[in-house]
């Protein structure tokens, strides 16, 4: 479904292919205070409120061990965005850019990616702190932020 968002000076829109390369299964939902695009803060704070990610029924097992860690990466499906934007206006810049170069909800797969700290882990999904989406956003997948198989990560050159 595309968006009917009107688009600001200097965007640009394409047409988007007919049919899809993937699937993906939403794995619940996540309930925050937001309902409107606008209510949401550009990015989420650590410190801010507590926000509730319900995951259905068949995927509540994945939810064991959980508990371990501190801090989560939430992937999540922006449901509102437009897709075919490839160039965008900010707001609060008011210089066209690339779509791949911002962090706008507006992108060919409007998938984003939160880093939230656990508050609790329930039964049937997690209380967290750090989202910045709406109020019934649909959930793709929750990943530990550091897991003992990861390994130490070489220092970038030049940054």
């Amino acid at each position: 479904m595309q968006s009917t968002t009107q688009i600001r000076p200097g965007e640009e829109t394409v047409e988007t292919p007919g049919s899809f390369d993937a699937g993906v299964w939403f794995v619940g939902r996540i309930h925050t205070p937001w309902k409107t695009r606008r209510d949401c803060p550009r990015r989420g704070d650590l410190d801010g409120p507590v926000c509730r990610i319900e995951v259905d029924a068949p995927w509540r097992k994945a939810l064991g061990g959980l508990s371990r860690h501190t801090h989560l990466q939430v992937l999540y499906w922006m449901h509102e965005a437009r897709r075919d934007l490839v160039t965008q206006t900010p707001n609060h810049t008011g210089a066209v850019s690339g779509t791949f170069s911002i962090r706008s909800p507006n992108r060919p797969n409007p998938i984003a990616s939160s880093l939230v700290a656990i508050v609790e882990v329930h039964e049937d999904g997690v209380s967290v702190r750090g989202l910045d989406c709406l109020d019934g956003t649909p959930l793709v997948d929750l990943k530990p932020e550091a897991c003992p198989h990861d390994r130490a990560r070489p220092e970038v050159a030049g940054g």
